[in-house]
């Protein structure tokens, strides 16, 4: 894969730093039912003063305060959050969406950890945010559309997801992925179709004549490498997951965070303290009933306490 493939990201490596550890940090406490205000205000202190994102954090709260929503203060931050978060924040806000939260700063977190590593690359950015699309059922349409106009995508790039946006559902990831990819080219090129471009004579009409020069096409840049073309090779046909997993164990990509299933040990306790309760009841009434007999007048009607 070549050198130019790196991911540029807008921003310098400790603006994502921070932001990694802003929302980590934000995740973690409203997990705990601590107010979103009040956990703003705290992590404005922790980050570094010589980082921008104090700044935004104070823009964050007071939109916070006058619209309750993140999204809209990071739209209007759009010089410092990239549209893909935006727009992933936008959904966990969505009360008709089924994307919590707390997921969706896990998403942001990771992805803005994944910018501080020396061996980010594009394809590993845009699996990450693909798979997120998919995991959480979010919309492809704005979601690819939120994709293309990350600052971190050179020019074919951004025109390539907007290729995938039209076609996602028609042709499966895996294909999309491979014909983009140098696997591809080499297998072309083994098998005679090169990849170099391609003389041919188009139409006399088309061109002004018989004696015209012939067309040259040129084959499309190729935006993967080798082992990414391989493994979608191997997935094709398969679930999305599937080839997923595959990138994340052979290319060392970022996995997008999952809900965590519901501990059964968590709601046990208050189903023994239920039926502790009860059999406390139960005891009063036998130990009632031992000394004389149940008094059932306490239980009439007109012998509650009236409420308030």
């Amino acid at each position: 894969m070549s050198t130019s493939d790196s991911l540029q990201s807008p921003l310098a490596r400790e603006e994502y730093v921070e932001q990694a550890h802003f929302f980590t940090v934000l995740a973690e406490r409203m997990a705990e039912n601590i107010p979103a205000q009040e956990v703003l205000a705290a992590v404005r202190e922790e980050v570094l003063a010589t980082t921008k994102l104090p700044m935004a954090i104070d823009f964050l709260l007071a939109e916070l305060r006058h619209q309750g929503e993140f999204a809209s203060g990071m739209h209007k931050l759009s010089h410092y959050f990239t549209p893909f978060q935006c727009y992933v924040m936008a959904e966990a806000e969505n009360v008709r969406q089924r994307f919590d939260l707390r997921i969706g700063l896990l998403v942001l977190a990771r992805e803005a950890s994944y910018r501080t590593v020396d061996h980010a690359t594009r394809q590993g950015l845009f699996v990450y945010q693909f798979e997120t699309l998919c995991r959480n059922r979010l919309g492809y349409d704005d979601g690819l559309e939120a994709m293309s106009h990350d600052p971190s995508y050179n020019e074919t790039w951004s025109e390539w997801l907007l290729t995938v946006r039209r076609q996602v559902g028609l042709v499966e990831l895996a294909d999309l992925i491979y014909v983009r990819s140098e696997f591809y080219q080499d297998r072309a090129e083994r098998a005679g179709a090169s990849s170099t471009p391609i003389d041919s004579a188009p139409p006399p009409d088309q061109i002004g004549g018989e004696d015209a020069p012939a067309r040259t096409i040129h084959a499309p840049e190729t935006l993967f490498g080798v082992q990414e073309g391989r493994i979608a090779w191997a997935n094709r046909r398969k679930d999305p997951i599937l080839l997923f997993s595959a990138l994340h164990r052979h290319l060392d990509y970022p996995a997008v965070p999952r809900p965590e299933p519901a501990n059964p040990e968590e709601r046990l306790l208050p189903v023994l303290a239920r039926r502790v309760e009860q059999l406390e009841a139960r005891l009063r009434l036998v130990e009632e009933e031992q000394r004389g007999g149940i008094d059932l007048a306490k239980f009439y009607a007109e012998n509650q306490p009236k409420l308030p």
